[in-house]
């Protein structure tokens, strides 16, 4: 497995109707949050821990709330707030 982001539930329904330059900054910091947590978990799919905790992520213009799960190599953004 090789560590992803994805929209959950879906891009339409977390984004809404955002500006595609807000979209792209969410997108970036997302696809930082992936290196980090690859670089932290070498191996996600041994992790036999808790997950760690919903965290937010402020990006210019506004912010996100995203899930990391750990053992299937993912980071779910699950909400998007523009200013």
């Amino acid at each position: 497995m090789t560590w992803a982001w994805e929209y959950l539930p879906e891009e339409k329904y977390v984004i809404g109707g955002a500006p595609p330059a807000f979209v792209a900054e969410v997108e970036a910091r997302a696809d930082e949050l992936v290196r980090a947590a690859a670089a932290l978990y070498l191996d996600g799919t041994l992790y036999r821990g808790e997950n760690p905790k919903s965290r937010t992520a402020d990006v210019p213009g506004g912010m996100f709330e995203y899930l990391t799960i750990v053992r299937h190599e993912q980071i779910h953004v699950v909400q998007v707030t523009y200013f």
